[in-house]
């Protein structure tokens, strides 16, 4: 048999009671004893998740009762990570954890069994998200969504909302998130174009790109492709409105190209520095 498990502080056996008793009734004196190093908080999640792994399980009562006792001496516990260790699903510890914090809403993020710190809600990522690619826009998404907590494909999504100066967050996360404050107003778009013209032509003064073929067509056809405000104006004027069907799905096929090279690019590795 395995050794018992004994949290070394008080001497209190986290798992292998029944194989104590087995050695008592069979008139052994001693037993192999592993010992567990840690808080009294830390030895009862352990105790828990070893006697639902095996030997006779815990009741669903018990495994409840132990999930409720988990989120109050863990908060910051994910909901998984605390369904991983009582063998409850994650939307039952998230009712009982609703129930235990009807009175006292939580804000701080939580930490899953992988140990990485996630936001509490899919809102508060996309805020944050929304704010670092605010802030530096030329990093890589990859960067973003390891800054801010949040999958490859939510960054990238946050990014095309802002382009299109829509709210980061969409209504139907805001809703399922339960928040009622009005979404945060737009970007504004004529800005952000302007302040693309500019990156263009920092870009056009890099020799990397001015110096070969392919990176002055590359710069050909990114001043091409930024539109000022004074820009739409004009071009919109001058279409037809026979032609305004074409155009718009002409535009519309170019600004998913662009996407998917962005995509590439983004996703493609770093270089080694």
């Amino acid at each position: 048999m395995p050794p018992i498990l004994v949290h070394r502080s008080t001497m209190r056996v986290i798992d292998g009671m029944h194989r104590v008793r087995a050695a008592v009734l069979k008139g052994c004196r001693e037993i192999d004893v592993a010992y567990f190093e840690g808080s009294e908080d830390e030895a009862f999640v352990l105790a828990v998740r070893e006697n639902i792994s095996h030997g006779l399980p815990l009741s669903l009562d018990d495994r409840k009762a132990a999930a409720s006792r988990i989120i109050s001496s863990h908060p910051r516990l994910s909901d998984r990570g605390i369904a991983a260790y009582t063998g409850l699903s994650g939307k039952t510890v998230a009712a009982i954890r609703r129930r235990a914090r009807a009175d006292a809403p939580e804000s701080a993020p939580r930490i899953g069994t992988d140990g990485r710190v996630r936001p509490l809600t899919a809102t508060e990522g996309r805020r944050r998200a929304s704010e670092l690619i605010e802030a530096h826009p030329h990093a890589p998404l990859r960067e973003i969504a390891k800054a801010a907590q949040v999958s490859l494909g939510t960054a990238h999504d946050v990014r095309k909302r802002m382009r299109s100066g829509l709210d980061p967050v969409p209504p139907k996360v805001r809703a399922a998130d339960g928040e009622t404050l009005p979404p945060a107003p737009p970007r504004r778009t004529p800005e952000r174009l302007k302040s693309l013209g500019a990156m263009v032509e920092s870009l056009a003064r890099d020799p990397s790109l001015r110096q070969t073929d392919h990176g002055r067509e590359l710069l050909l056809r990114l001043r091409a492709s930024v539109l000022t405000p004074e820009d739409w104006a004009r071009l919109i004027a001058a279409v037809p409105a026979h032609c305004t069907e074409g155009v718009v799905e002409i535009a519309r096929q170019c600004a998913e190209t662009w996407n998917r090279f962005a995509d590439e690019l983004d996703g493609r590795p770093a270089l080694p520095g």
